[in-house]
This record gives structure tokens, C-alpha cells and sequence, in this order.
């Protein structure tokens, strides 16, 4: 029984040394080829490391990360204290430059309040002069009579004069104005004979003139507004109409005498 076994051993034997001397080349080989390099012309032969390593996929560096933005909390300014406000201030009106009062011409009506009209008869207009007219009261012609220029009555007719007696009033007015601040105010002024008739029938002898007899009806009178707080008896305004207006051929007929009779409103010019 003992050859079998020292004969197995010896192949065992023979085979480890024949399996190392195969290793062996296989190194000796891989050297060479690695001294012979390139221009042997043997190609290379990668290990298995080197083939693992090519076909392993590349893998991109990761890409820097933006920093984030800083955000700043700005600083918490207080809010300014309110100032004060000063109280307004009237403004003074300049001296010597009166105010300017618009010019109104009234319609006479009824009415109670003192500083209305007075009048309480149907209204009446100024009259237009006709271009026919023969010169007599209430029928003047109209290339003897000119309209004042600054105020015309509620109806947008103007106040006729006779043109000397116009000329006359313009200057007084200018006076007037510079003393008030505003215009004369008229009322009435030319009235034809067609006017005339009619006032005296619905006002009767105690109010208006008889027909042909008015003042009005010469060109040569005016009427200013029937309003007793501004052209009333004791008023500046009348007062001061009375005083100065002798000076411009304007007057009036009862000056400051107040009686029954007597017109407040009226004014003749006397030349």
C-alpha cells in the first residue's frame, strides 16, 4: 500500500512546480513587454485593473454651490416729530386800494328787509331813445343820448342820458369810485312817454310824475336803487352824492331834508 502514496505526492509535487514555472514565464513575459515599450511593436495589454479603471464612468465634480444671499435688515430710523403748524394769519387788505364791488342793477319788488329796495309798485324799466324821436319829454331821439358805460339794467338796457348830462355823470362816478371803491348804482334813468303813463296810472300823483312833466323824460335825471341802508337818508354814500355832486352839475332836489315827499334815490343834473 505504501508506492501509491509516495507516487501521489510526487505528482502533487510536480504538478505545484510545474504550475509555478507556468507563473513565472507569464511574469517574465509581462516584463519584458513592459521594457520592450512601444516601439516593439507588441501591443500592451492592460491588467485587469487598469481595464476595470477605464471602464468605470467618470463622474463630474460637483459644482460650487452659490453662496446665499446676505440679507440686511436695515436699521429702524424713528419717525421725525411733527412741528408744530402756525396758526394762520389774516392777511391785511393793502391800504388805500378799496375792494372792488361787483356792479348790480336791481329789479324792484316787494320786500321787507331794510337794505332792499323800498319800492313795493310793479316793476319799471329805463327806456331806449328811438331814432324818430322829436325832442320832447319822453320822446328824445337817439343822436342826442348816450348810455353810461359801465351798467346796464336787468332787462341788458342801457341807462340813456342826454350826452351832456352823461359826460357829467362818467366824471362823478370816477370820483365816486375812488371815495367807495365801486360805481354808481342806477336804477332808472331815460323814460320815455309810453313808461311815464304807465308808472303814473299804476302808481298814481303821490308817486310819479303827470306824463310830460318828468324829469326822466328830458334825459336829465337818474334814479339810484331804492336801498335805504346804502343811499338812505343819513347814509355815507348820499351824503357824500349831496356834498359833491353840485361840483359835477348833479343834485339833488330835497339835498339832505328828509320830508313825505321827498325821494332819497332821486338826482337831476342842473349843469
Amino acid at each position: 500500500m505504501q508506492p501509491p502514496a509516495r507516487a501521489l505526492r510526487r505528482r502533487s509535487t510536480g504538478g505545484r512546480s510545474r504550475g509555478l514555472g507556468a507563473a513565472l514565464l507569464v511574469v517574465a513575459a509581462l516584463a519584458a513587454s513592459a521594457c520592450a515599450g512601444p516601439a516593439s511593436g507588441v501591443p500592451l495589454r492592460p491588467t485587469a485593473t487598469v481595464v476595470a479603471d477605464a471602464a468605470r464612468p467618470k463622474t463630474a465634480p460637483p459644482m460650487p454651490t452659490a453662496p446665499a444671499p446676505r440679507t440686511v435688515t436695515p436699521a429702524t430710523v424713528p419717525a421725525p416729530e411733527p412741528r408744530p403748524t402756525a396758526a394762520a394769519k389774516p392777511r391785511p387788505r393793502p391800504t388805500g386800494t378799496p375792494a372792488t364791488k361787483p356792479h348790480h342793477t336791481p329789479t324792484p319788488s316787494p320786500t321787507t328787509d331794510k337794505c332792499e329796495t323800498t319800492y313795493h309798485g310793479p316793476p319799471f324799466f329805463t327806456s331806449s331813445p328811438t331814432a324818430g324821436g322829436d325832442g320832447s319829454n319822453g320822446d328824445i331821439p337817439a343822436r342826442m343820448m348816450t348810455a353810461v358805460p359801465w351798467a346796464v339794467d336787468s332787462h341788458g338796457t342801457g341807462f340813456w342820458l342826454l350826452t351832456k348830462a352823461e359826460r357829467a355823470l362818467v366824471r362823478l362816478d370816477t370820483a365816486f369810485e375812488d371815495r367807495f371803491g365801486h360805481h354808481l348804482d342806477i336804477d332808472l334813468a331815460y323814460r320815455d312817454l309810453a313808461t311815464q303813463k304807465a308808472m303814473y296810472q299804476a302808481l298814481g300823483p303821490s308817486v310819479a310824475a303827470k306824463p310830460g312833466t318828468s324829469k326822466h323824460g328830458t334825459g336829465l335825471a337818474i334814479d339810484v336803487p331804492e336801498w335805504p341802508c346804502e343811499y338812505g337818508w343819513g347814509t355815507t354814500q348820499r351824503a357824500w352824492l349831496v356834498t359833491n355832486g353840485p361840483a359835477y352839475g348833479w343834485s339833488s332836489p330835497w339835498g339832505m331834508a328828509k320830508s313825505t315827499d321827498a325821494e332819497y334815490w332821486h338826482f337831476e343834473y342842473v349843469g
